[in-house]
């Protein structure tokens, strides 16, 4: 039976999947689940997860050894907990506590791919500024959550330029507002966060490449991380790090086209410590590479000298 072609990242997750299942059907190996960590920081962990295991594999009992939230994003499995048993599908969220025990099977069909966020109970509390264990296992794919799965399943493009830490965040924080835990805030965008987020926002414009940490401006700010990423998400239309970002690309365009300065230094200078995600993001940002950039915006100048 053929499947029907499906576009771009969806397309490839799609085939990721049908690719592990197919092998493991040639070789015979036992199904299994396969963590590659995306990104990591102190207390959490942000992993991309492709199980193959099927109705012949048996499922084993298992321990959350952390706060685990999973967004399924192909396949389907059963999950069960002591909160019950549930049929988690594509845009679903995994919920799991420390120490609780799990089991995960396959009893219908093989297969799922879940990009799973796993954080250390000080990292969760520290962030979210509380909200005590989940009282369920499971979200279903509801409209609340709909923006957060796209951007969880883009985030799998190796051409996205985003902040791994702040997506985990938002994740934890989603998952705890949906799931019915409570997560402390502060009542509205008082006078003294909005002048820390204006002064942050000064900061990163006199100096890009050397901007504070996510949690070093929340700390400075008296807030979670939670709490400061949803306001300067309200104040200034963008995360952080997209900000931080796109002050960088601009400072980086503005070298590009007034020096002869080689890209790759241009890169290191505006805070940049790779190249190729220099070059993914210049190019995401402005449409072309840099030196495209470069040569499009001097001819006028380059024929006046002539």
């Amino acid at each position: 039976m053929l499947r029907a072609s499906r576009p771009g990242i969806l397309g490839k997750i799609a085939s990721d999947l049908d690719r592990a299942l197919a092998h493991r059907r040639v070789t015979g190996a036992s199904g299994e689940a396969v963590g590659r960590s995306l990104a990591s920081g102190p207390g959490w962990d942000v992993s991309d997860v492709l199980c193959t295991s099927g109705p012949r594999d048996r499922a084993f009992e298992e321990a959350h050894s952390g706060v685990s939230v999973a967004i399924v994003i192909a396949g389907s499995f059963e999950y069960r907990s002591s909160h019950g048993r549930h049929l988690m599908t594509p845009g679903s969220f995994m919920l799991g506590n420390p120490g609780e025990c799990f089991e995960c099977g396959h009893d219908h069909a093989a297969g799922d791919r879940c990009l799973s966020v796993h954080d250390m109970p000080e990292f969760f509390d520290r962030v979210l500024g509380g909200g005590g264990d989940f009282r369920s296992s499971r979200i279903a794919p509801i409209r609340a959550s709909s923006e957060l799965v796209a951007r969880t399943i883009l985030a799998l493009d190796s051409a996205s330029s985003l902040s791994w830490e702040e997506l985990a965040i938002d994740v934890a924080g989603a998952a705890c507002r949906l799931s019915g835990n409570a997560v402390s805030e502060k009542k509205g965008l008082m006078r003294d966060i909005r002048a820390h987020v204006t002064d942050c926002v000064r900061a990163i414009e006199r100096e890009p490449s050397s901007a504070s940490s996510l949690d070093a401006m929340a700390s400075a700010a008296g807030m979670s991380s939670f709490q400061f990423l949803r306001a300067f998400r309200a104040l200034t239309g963008v995360t952080p790090h997209q900000f931080i970002l796109r002050t960088r690309l601009r400072e980086a365009a503005a070298s590009i086209v007034d020096t002869d300065t080689r890209v790759i230094d241009v890169a290191l200078g505006a805070g940049f410590g790779d190249l190729s995600n220099f070059n993914h993001a210049f190019r995401a940002e402005f449409g072309v590479t840099p030196t495209a950039f470069r040569d499009r915006a001097r001819p006028t100048s380059a024929l006046a000298l002539r």
